[in-house]
């Protein structure tokens, strides 16, 4: 999935990334950020959100582990798994709509297998606003979750006032 608020950003990029050989393992999820007490899982722009999202969540005390996707199907659901039995917590995060999305998708996983019995709480989603996508920057930068939506669902799911 591609996202057009991506054209232009910079970001870095990792020595393995630079090799000549190496090639992108198509779904195998991987693990950008190390967390104890609750699992973030995205793809594309919304995982640098929830990088972000991570950081703050770790100036109140809450360790979150960040899942970057990178192929929705394949989808690597071991890695959302092996997570969630680790923190008891998942949050899914993602631009696009509430109905039909990978969130939804990813709930259903969870609630079809042992995984569920690890859970200490629901599942929420962070998504983008249910509204036709805006074509002005502002606009559509506004349609789409942000930190504060993250941290705010995290707190949620983990009863903090």
């Amino acid at each position: 999935m591609e996202s057009e608020l991506l054209y232009g950003q910079s970001f870095d990029v990792s020595d393995e990334a630079l090799s000549s050989d190496f090639l992108l393992p198509i779904g195998q999820a991987k693990v950008e950020r190390e967390g104890k007490d609750v699992t973030l899982v995205s793809y594309s722009l919304g995982v640098g959100t929830c990088l972000a999202a991570a950081e703050e969540l770790s100036k109140l005390g809450i360790s979150a582990e960040v899942i970057n996707l990178r192929s929705l199907r394949p989808m690597d659901e071991e890695t959302i798994f092996q997570s969630v039995k680790k923190t008891h917590h998942l949050v899914t995060v993602e631009n696009g709509w509430p109905v039909c999305g990978i969130g939804a998708e990813i709930c259903a996983r969870v609630m079809e297998t042992d995984t569920f019995n690890y859970l200490d709480a629901p599942v929420l989603r962070v998504t983008g606003a249910d509204i036709p996508m805006p074509y002005a920057l502002n606009l559509e930068r506004a349609s789409y979750p942000d930190t504060h939506n993250i941290v705010t669902t995290v707190k949620m799911v983990k009863n903090i006032q």
